[in-house]
This record gives C-alpha cells, structure tokens and sequence, in this order.
C-alpha cells in the first residue's frame, strides 16, 4: 500500500513538472486596456514580440479600451488562470480600486508578474496654444478660466491625475477632456481641439520633434536624455511632482506560480537584452526590471500616494 502510494506520488510530481515545461504550448492573449497609438499600446506591442521569441509561442495583443482601463483588466481578472491571457499592468491597476465602489472586476483576482519597462511623463501643448513655457501657462489659465481644455486617455488615467496633481500643486485651471486612450487624445492635441496634456514622453515625442507639439517640463528627478533641452517640473517652479509611469505583467489569480515564475524570469532577462533595451530607447522608454513581489509592493504605494490626488480633486467613476 505504501509503495503504491509512493509510486502514485512520483507521478504526480513528475506530471506537475512535465506541465510546467511544456508551457506555453499555444499563443498567449495580452490585453492591453488601452486603445491603439498610446505608450501602453507601443509597449504592449514591443513586450510582445520579445516575449513570443522567448516563450516559443506567439503573444497576441488585443486592445479592449475604455473606463480608463477598467474594462480590459476586467477582462484579464475574469480569464481562466492558466496563463494564456495576460494583462500590460500600469499604474491604472494602483489607481482604479480608488476611483469607483462598483469596479467591474475584484482588482485581488489580478497578479503582478513582473515589471519591464519606465517612461517619463512630460507636460505637452499644442502649438497653437500660446504659452511657452510651465510659468506662461499657468498665467494663462488663471487668467482664461476654462479656456485651456486638457486632454487624457480617460478619467482617473495618468494624463488625468498628473494634471490634477499639476492644478493642485499651481492653482492652475485646465478642463478634462477625457478620450478612450492617448492615442485619439493626441489626435486632438495635433488639431488644437484640446490645448494640452501630461503625456508619456512616447506618445509626443515623434510630434515633438516635428515641431507640431512643444514639451514644456518633464516630470522626473533629473531632465530626460532623450530631451535634454526641456526642464524638470521642479526647475519650471512646480514642487512636488515627479510622476514616472512604468509598464509590467499581470495574470489572473490562480495562475500557476511555476508559469508566473517562467513569466517573470522571461521578462527580467528581457530587460538585460541590447535588442530591447534600443527599441525601448527608440520609443523614449527606460527598462525598468522588477519582480513579482516588486510590483505588488509599488502598486500598493502608488495606491497610498494617489488616493489624496483623487480625493482632493473629488475624481470618481461612480
């Protein structure tokens, strides 16, 4: 009986190792929750491709935009849990349980797996508006009370905080605009129809360059390489306000820890890839290596400083 029992457990074991190797042994989902154009497009995309390299499998990214990112993850949380339907995690995944009491998902039904990549956020007008620099604008807009329309990739999305963040810190006055992704945001900052936004540097630096947009600061401790001439928030005046956004993995809870473990480590040797860390490069973007317990802990942080930028601003989804 013993033996028998000793034996059935071999098996067992040997079955769960056997299943771990053979992962993935079809295409992979990654959902990213926001609309084509956008930074969280662009590295869901570049992610992608190197993670399909690695794994042997195509990653195929499917966009299902809307609720500032809440319908997407919804998606992913609500999967089977056997790693063939991934979520591109932002800080949307810190920031979403403070915006709404009726979430459509349970935000503990996601897992992080890893972090790859960071971009700075920059402050960005259109070239029509007449402001030159952070102190030129925030005249303007106190003395055109909404006459300066902000744009963002949806309520409660990064563009829309760090702009609340901005206001609270200048007593600046922008009106939110808010669009299903920065993509068609962007759109409408090209045109004029909207006269700024807080972007990821991805999305309005080919603009930037063209001359059709100009960066007026950039919100990171030190001044981006990839714009050395734009200046830090702080350098423009404005305290207190370094906001840079970073890109990871999630999966739904229940995922195996032996295939988020094989996730996790294809991504942190991603990040140590020449390859990958030029296209980032080309795309205005930093790698950004984190592991799973990494992410978890930066996501309840960003949660803790977000909450009194959602509160103060009275920002909710309800």
């Amino acid at each position: 009986m013993l033996k028998s029992v000793a034996v059935f457990m071999s098996v067992a074991a040997l079955s769960v190792g056997v299943r771990a190797e053979t992962y993935p042994s079809k295409p992979i989902m990654l959902v990213v929750p926001f609309a084509a154009g956008g930074t969280v497009n662009m590295m869901g995309r570049l992610v992608a491709e190197h993670l399909g390299e690695r794994l042997g499998q195509p990653v195929v990214v499917d966009n299902k935009a809307g609720a500032g990112g809440a319908i997407g993850a919804g998606f992913v949380a609500k999967a089977a849990p056997d790693g063939y339907t991934l979520l591109l995690g932002s800080m949307g995944q810190a920031v979403q349980p403070l915006l709404t009491k009726r979430l459509s998902y349970d935000p503990r039904k996601l897992i992080p797996v890893a972090m790859f990549s960071t971009v700075s956020n920059v402050l960005a007008v259109s070239s029509k508006t007449p402001a030159k620099n952070v102190s030129e604008l925030i005249s303007y807009s106190k003395a055109n009370p909404g006459k300066l329309n902000m744009a963002s990739a949806g309520m409660g999305s990064i563009n829309h905080l760090i702009g609340e963040l901005f206001m609270s810190r200048t007593g600046a006055n922008f009106v939110h605009v808010p669009y299903k992704g920065a993509g068609p945001a962007g759109v409408d900052l090209l045109s004029g129809q909207v006269q700024l936004i807080f972007a990821n540097l991805p999305n309005v630096l080919p603009f930037a360059k063209a001359g059709k947009v100009r960066l007026l600061a950039v919100a990171s401790e030190k001044r981006d390489p990839a714009i050395p001439d734009v200046p830090t928030f702080a350098e423009a005046g404005v305290k207190d306000a370094v906001v840079e956004s970073w890109y990871g993995l999630m999966a739904p809870a229940g995922t195996r820890p032996e295939v988020v473990k094989k996730l996790q480590d294809t991504l942190l040797i991603m990040t140590k890839d020449k390859r990958f860390i030029s296209q980032l490069a080309e795309q205005g973007a930093r790698p950004y290596p984190g592991a799973s317990t990494d992410m978890t802990q930066l996501i309840e942080r960003e949660g803790k400083r977000w909450r009194e930028v959602i509160d103060h601003a009275r920002i909710s989804l309800d």
